[in-house]
């Protein structure tokens, strides 16, 4: 989890996906011989995981990047920890209160979960085909990423208290495990509390500085 308006990133809980097998990781290709026998990835095909904190296969990144007057934008990035596993036809599925006011989304396609749920706050994410239905084994090329664009519903948006970020994520039918709500990024106290702006009072104070100048030159 990140925001524009936080330098904090909140990282995975540590051992999200378990601690079992944590020293049989890898950093780099060249790490480990255990890839010279590296064959074609499919779905039963054992983890050999890149060494992270939070121990799983898959990361999924959210970022509020913009606020606007009338919308708000976020990037959702999912990298592949897994040096055996190319994901194909993968699905994301997230649920958020704005995702019913989603305007535009870029790179994935999007279809709302409403079967079940008349809120339409739940969707899912998957690629296009021949584009990015697939996520490449970790490295350098192993991530994707989409960018959303939301209208805002001016009775319930915010972004404070964690609101702007996803109140569940699964991929591929796994629940992903959230970072605690307190340890979100969270909005600076001046950006919400101090109702006069930095620019306003500068300006107030080049003015007077201005005013001084003129009366001591006459």
């Amino acid at each position: 989890m990140s925001s524009f308006y936080s330098p904090l990133i909140t990282p995975c809980p540590s051992c999200a996906c378990g601690c079992k097998d944590a020293n049989k990781c890898v950093n780099d290709l060249r790490d480990s011989s255990l890839l010279q026998s590296k064959t074609s990835a499919k779905e039963n095909a054992p983890q050999l995981l890149q060494c992270t904190e939070h121990k799983c296969p898959i990361r999924v990144h959210w970022h509020v990047k913009a606020n606007y007057r009338e919308y708000w934008r976020v990037r959702i990035t999912i990298s592949n920890f897994n040096f055996l596993m190319n994901y194909t036809q993968w699905t994301l599925v997230g649920q958020h209160p704005n995702l019913n006011k989603l305007a535009n989304i870029s790179s994935f396609l999007y279809k709302p979960l409403t079967q079940y749920n008349p809120t339409n706050d739940t969707g899912m994410f998957y690629g296009i085909k021949a584009v990015n239905d697939l996520i490449r084994e970790a490295g350098p090329k192993g991530y994707i990423y989409t960018e959303l664009i939301l209208k805002k519903d001016k009775n319930t948006f915010t972004l404070d208290q964690g609101w702007a970020f996803p109140l569940r994520v699964y991929f591929n039918g796994d629940e992903c495990l959230m970072p605690l709500p307190d340890l979100y990024p969270y909005l600076p106290n001046s950006a919400f509390h101090n109702s006069y702006p930095i620019f306003t009072l500068s300006s107030t104070i080049l003015a007077t500085l201005l005013v001084f100048i003129l009366l001591v030159l006459l």
